[in-house]
């Protein structure tokens, strides 16, 4: 999913980096921009998916870009006044969120956009197609001392790192030292199949044993076989694992 975001106030576009980095971290950030003009001349050259757009920009009032711009893609006003509201009924804006922006009700506008995109039907149709053709790791080999040991991703419980190193850990119990990092590692998983709990852990759907609610809206996760320690999903994180644990794909 590409975004746009016009918005002025520095203080304003970092909450909107932050809140797509914590909910949509596959999102690209196509552009940050301040003012109508620049928008208006962007727009004719570039396409994106979704536009986070204040109203009150540098040179004027947002909504002039609908005069302008032949084909706008789904927007979501961000401001801090409310009197705008019907003039962004009026321009089919997909949503209308007040300043400061709550965590939960930019989730929600996202997820409306999302399903203006497509049909329900040809969403399904297009994750599958995607993931069909996208290459994923199909087996990880291991050397341990004269030996190379092949593991096949699904009999991969889940990634570890400790003390600097990094770790496979199989549903059958057993862990061997691997030479990669967890972030490469991850890129080279299915998303439907792989989650990163933490900086520290990377479990497949089939190990998580348990998840119960924390303190501070927080989820405990337990893995199978057992991790050193219960890993807690943060707040922010929420959202999205719950999305992976439903098969939902973003």
């Amino acid at each position: 999913m590409k975004v746009l975001i016009l918005e002025d106030e520095i203080p304003a576009q970092m909450q909107l980096k932050r809140l797509l980095n914590v909910y949509y971290p596959d999102a690209t950030i196509a552009d940050i921009l301040d003012s109508v003009d620049k928008a208006a001349r962007w727009l004719t050259l570039n396409s994106v998916d979704l536009i986070l757009m204040d109203v009150e920009l540098s040179d004027g009032i947002c909504f002039e870009l609908f005069n302008r711009v032949a084909s706008m893609p789904p927007v979501i006003i961000v401001t801090a006044y409310e009197h705008y509201a019907l003039a962004a009924l009026k321009k089919s804006a997909v949503d209308y969120l007040l300043k400061p922006v709550g965590d939960t009700e930019f989730v929600e506008a996202v997820e409306k956009c999302i399903k203006t995109l497509t049909s329900p039907r040809d969403l399904q149709s297009l994750g599958k197609l995607v993931y069909q053709n996208q290459d994923f790791k199909q087996r990880f080999v291991i050397k341990v001392g004269d030996q190379i040991i092949v593991i096949n991703t699904k009999d991969i419980a889940y990634f570890f790192s400790e003390d600097k190193s990094t770790y496979i850990m199989t549903r059958k119990g057993k862990h061997y030292l691997f030479d990669a990092s967890l972030e490469t590692i991850e890129e080279q998983l299915n998303p439907r199949d792989f989650f990163k709990l933490s900086r520290n852990c990377i479990t497949s759907i089939s190990a998580i044993n348990s998840i119960s609610k924390y303190f501070n809206s927080r989820l405990r996760i337990e893995l199978l076989p057992p991790y050193k320690q219960p890993i807690l999903v943060s707040r922010q994180r929420v959202p999205v694992f719950m999305r992976w644990i439903e098969g939902v794909a973003d």
